[in-house]
């Protein structure tokens, strides 16, 4: 999904497994980059609020595969 120009979206995160994990995540468009948003629940002494954190778009990076080495028995020694 694309969003417009400052919107966004953001849902809950039902793969939570740990407090540091955010409990809403999303993404949105500030003045045209697109960015991630997380959201974590706190609560402080005049009630609960949102504590946010925005990071640039995960890129997932591709690992070098190996090839395996085959031995090349035409070699004349």
């Amino acid at each position: 999904m694309e969003n417009k120009l400052n919107t966004g979206a953001i849902f809950k995160n039902d793969k939570k497994t740990s407090q540091n994990q955010p409990d809403y995540r999303g993404k949105v468009n500030v003045n045209g980059k697109e960015m991630e948003i997380a959201l974590w629940v706190k609560q402080g002494k005049n009630g609960s609020y949102f504590s946010a954190s925005f990071s640039e778009p995960y890129v997932k990076t591709e690992t070098p595969t190996i090839s395996p080495v085959v031995p090349n028995d035409d070699l004349p020694f």
